[in-house]
C-alpha cells in the first residue's frame, strides 16, 4: 500500500485524486511532525507564563471572547466548544468528501502554525487510514468563523463522540475507537478551536467539484462532437483562424477538441445543404471554452486555499506571535463556487438545447429519434428530464455569496456563507453528470439513423463500447434505466 507522507510541500489535485483513488494511506513526514511539535512545545511554554487574554487560548469564543478562563480549566473548555458546536442538520455529508475534509485538515494542521498536539494529528490520520468517517451534515456552516459545525462534527470522534460510518454502517464514535484501541485526546488550550476553525468544509466540496467538473468538461465536448455529427452539423465554426482572432485560451482548446474528435468523420466531411447550425452547435467552442476558464480559476483559488493555514489564532512560534485574524473567513471560496457553479450550469443549458434540436424532426431525422414514431414516443420525455434539470441549476445558481446574517451577538457582523455556496455546487454537478447522460442517449440515438455513413474513429469506438451497455432504442422501454446507465458509462457514478 503506498504511502504518502504530509509535508509543507503544495499538495495539488492530480495527488489528492491519486491520494483518494488508490485508497493511499497518510503518514507525516519528519519535518511536519517536528513542526507540530515544535509549535505545541512553544504554546504550553506562552501558557504557562501569560497572565493577559490571547483569544481562543485562555479566553471564550466568538462574543465571550471577553471571558477568561482560569488554566485548569483549558481542556473543558476546548471540549465544551466541539461539543457546543456540533449542530449540524440536514442530509448527511458523502463520505468521499468528509474524507477529502479529514485530509485537507490533517494537512492544514502540519503546517505547524495551530498549536495542536502531535497525537491529535495523528488520530485524524487513522481514521483516514482507516476509513473511519466522522458523521458530518450539510446545513450548519456560515462559512466564518470557518465551518464550525461540520469540522465540530468531524472533530467529535477524537474525544470520544458523535457518531462515524464504518464499513458502511453508523455508528458511535466511542465504539469503533474501542474497537482500534484508540483512547479519547484529551484536547489542549486552544486545540479544539484550531480543529474547528478553518475552510476545510467549503474547501473539500470544492476539491471535489473541481475535480468532477474536469471530467464533465472532457465529455461535454466529447458529448457536443456526437450531438453535432448526428445533426449534420457543420465543421467551419471550429477553424482555428476563427479562434485565433478572438484568443480565449478555453474557447482555443474546446475547437481544437472538437476538430479532433471529428476528425475522419464521413459525415461531418459531406456536403451540407444548410449553411448554420444553431447556436447551441455553432458556439460550442465560445460557450464550454468559458466555462473551462472558468473552471481553471475556481482551480487556482482553491490550490491556494488547500495550501494555507486557515484557523484562528495563527501561532507563529519563530516569531513569539499569536495573532488573532480572519483567515477563516470563506469568501474567496464562496465567490469561487459560486462562479463555478455558474460555468458548469451553462454547460448544462447549452447541452438541454442540443439534445432538443437532436429530437425535433430536423435534417431528417424522425421526430423524437424514434423508429415507429406515434406508437413509439421515443426520447420525447427525456428532454422533459433535461429541462427540469436544467431550470433547477438555474434556481441553484443564486449566488450564496451575496447573503451575510450577523451572528455570534455582532462580533462576527459578515460570513461568507460559502458553505451553502459549496453544498449548491455539488448538486449542479451532480444534476449536470445526468443532464450529459440525456444528451449522450439522444445523440447515440441519433447517429444511427446517418448509416451507412460513420462518424470519426474515435466517436464511433465510444459509441461501439456504449452500445455494450445501452442498446439502440427500437420500441418504447423505461428510459430512466438507459439514463442511469448512460451516466455510469461516461461518468462512472
Amino acid at each position: 500500500m503506498e504511502v504518502h507522507h504530509i509535508s509543507s510541500q503544495h499538495i495539488d489535485f492530480d495527488l489528492l485524486e491519486k491520494i483518494i483513488s488508490t485508497k493511499c494511506k497518510l503518514a507525516l513526514s519528519e519535518s511536519a511532525a517536528e513542526q507540530i511539535t515544535k509549535c505545541r512545545d512553544y504554546l504550553d511554554k506562552k501558557v504557562a507564563n501569560i497572565s493577559t487574554p490571547v483569544y481562543g487560548i485562555n479566553t471564550g469564543f466568538g462574543s465571550l471572547y471577553n471571558k477568561n478562563i482560569s488554566s485548569d480549566e483549558l481542556t473543558t473548555l476546548q471540549e465544551n466548544l466541539v461539543m457546543s458546536h456540533a449542530c449540524g442538520v440536514g442530509s448527511h455529508v458523502p463520505s468521499e468528501i468528509v474524507k477529502l475534509m479529514l485530509l485537507l485538515k490533517i494537512q492544514g494542521l502540519s503546517y505547524g502554525k495551530s498549536g495542536v498536539q502531535l497525537q491529535t494529528v495523528q488520530r485524524l490520520i487513522d481514521y483516514f487510514n482507516n476509513d473511519v468517517i466522522p458523521l458530518v451534515y450539510t446545513q450548519g456552516s456560515l462559512g466564518a468563523s470557518g465551518d464550525l459545525a461540520p469540522l465540530a462534527h468531524l472533530s467529535l470522534p477524537l474525544i470520544g463522540k458523535g457518531k462515524v460510518i464504518y464499513k458502511n454502517e453508523i455508528a458511535d464514535a466511542e465504539i469503533i475507537n474501542n474497537k482500534f484501541g484508540w483512547q479519547p485526546i484529551t484536547l489542549q488550550s486552544k486545540e479544539g478551536l484550531a480543529l474547528l476553525n478553518g475552510t476545510q468544509f467549503m474547501s473539500a466540496y470544492a476539491v471535489w467539484c473541481i475535480m468532477k467538473a474536469k471530467q464533465i468538461s472532457e465529455w461535454a465536448d466529447i458529448t457536443g462532437a456526437l450531438s453535432l455529427d448526428a445533426f449534420d452539423g457543420r465543421i467551419e465554426p471550429f477553424h482555428h483562424l476563427i479562434h485565433e482572432v478572438r484568443p480565449h485560451r478555453g474557447q482555443i482548446q474546446t475547437a481544437i477538441n472538437m476538430r479532433q474528435y471529428l476528425d475522419g468523420s464521413e459525415i461531418i466531411s459531406r456536403p451540407k445543404k444548410h449553411v448554420q447550425d444553431p447556436y447551441s452547435f455553432r458556439c460550442i467552442p465560445q460557450v464550454h471554452g468559458a466555462s473551462k476558464d472558468a473552471i481553471d480559476y475556481v482551480s487556482f483559488v482553491v490550490f491556494v486555499e488547500i495550501n494555507s493555514v486557515t484557523d484562528n489564532p495563527t501561532v507563529f512560534p519563530e516569531e513569539d506571535l499569536i495573532i488573532s485574524a480572519g483567515n477563516f473567513h470563506g469568501q474567496p471560496l464562496a465567490l469561487a463556487l459560486d462562479f463555478l457553479a455558474i460555468a458548469l450550469s451553462e454547460l448544462g443549458s447549452i447541452s438541454e438545447r442540443r439534445t432538443y434540436q437532436l429530437i425535433s424532426g430536423q435534417r431528417e431525422l424522425p421526430p423524437f429519434l424514434a423508429p415507429n414514431a406515434g406508437l413509439n414516443s421515443g426520447m420525447m420525455i427525456p428532454q422533459y428530464t433535461a429541462a427540469s434539470i436544467v431550470s433547477q441549476n438555474k434556481q441553484l445558481c443564486s449566488p450564496a455569496s451575496v447573503d451575510s446574517i450577523v451572528s455570534s451577538n455582532g462580533q462576527e457582523d459578515h460570513v461568507s456563507m460559502g458553505a451553502n455556496a459549496a453544498v449548491k455546487c455539488a448538486q449542479v454537478v451532480n444534476n449536470l453528470q445526468n443532464i450529459l447522460a440525456i444528451e449522450w442517449l439522444n445523440a447515440a440515438q441519433a447517429i444511427e439513423f446517418r448509416r451507412p455513413l460513420r462518424s470519426s474513429n474515435f466517436l464511433e469506438e465510444k459509441v461501439s463500447a456504449y452500445r455494450l451497455t445501452v442498446t439502440f432504442n427500437t420500441a418504447d422501454r423505461i428510459l430512466s434505466d438507459d439514463i442511469a446507465h448512460t451516466r455510469k458509462f461516461l461518468f462512472g457514478v
